[in-house]
């Protein structure tokens, strides 16, 4: 790793991963089987990055009392189906391998469990690109009594690269949000479930539609970052 090589980190559902039905799907199934209301497609793709529990509870309007009932239920879907139907979006893998073969370390922050999304990774080989996989307790609630998002989340993987700076990528206004909380960039991309407008109004840096342009803009990112940095080192040597 040079000098001023940024970090990037990866939001999973929506930015690398597209669930293509999986998480939707397994919500319906979930609810119907406890003869709960199931929203329609446009809400169940709006559950898709908060965190599922505070998605169920204030989208879904799932009593509280079968809250755990129902993930439990998505969960048995998701690990049998769900995980299945999803796939990389186009340009990911080669971002991802062309950056494990210059160097530069990536991590993942997700509200997704943490082993889950380990295994999503697995799922589509790419797991091993990554410093560091970060994601919710298993039930999604808290680790260590304290309640996690994704500001949290985004820290502890900054964390666990070892870096005081690095970019992030998201596809909703809590990566950008998360993102900012922790004195970092966000780069939206437009591939995932925002609607229009929403990254932007989040105070996403920039918003990318392909893969490739998503490289440009963390290229040209990074070049700003190392001149501002240079500028630092020589005021300070003056």
């Amino acid at each position: 790793m040079t000098q001023t090589t940024v970090p990037v980190i990866f939001d999973l559902d929506g930015t690398l991963v597209d669930p293509a039905g999986g998480i939707t799907d397994g919500i319906a199934v979930a609810l119907r089987a406890l003869g709960l209301p199931v929203p329609g497609q446009d809400l169940l793709e709006a559950m898709i990055g908060p965190k599922l529990s505070d998605s169920l509870l204030n989208v879904a309007h799932v009593p509280a009392h079968l809250l755990e009932d129902v993930i439990r239920r998505y969960r048995e879907y998701y690990v049998a189906t769900g995980i299945g139907q999803s796939r990389l979006y186009p340009g990911v893998r080669e971002v991802l391998e062309s950056y494990a073969a210059e160097g530069r370390p990536v991590a993942v922050a997700t509200q997704k469990p943490q082993g889950l999304a380990r295994t999503v990774l697995q799922h589509h080989g790419i797991d091993g690109v990554f410093h560091g996989i970060h994601g919710s307790a298993d039930d999604e609630s808290a680790v260590d009594g304290v309640p996690v998002g994704k500001t949290e989340i985004i820290a502890a993987a900054l964390r666990g690269l070892g870096a005081q700076h690095a970019l992030m990528v998201g596809d909703r206004a809590q990566d950008v949000a998360g993102a900012l909380a922790n004195g970092l960039d966000c780069i939206g991309v437009a591939w995932g479930f925002a609607p229009d407008g929403e990254l932007q109004t989040a105070g996403a840096v920039a918003v990318v539609e392909t893969a490739e342009e998503l490289v440009t803009t963390i290229n040209r990112l990074e070049s700003i970052h190392a001149a501002a940095m240079s500028e630092v080192t020589n005021d300070g040597n003056v």
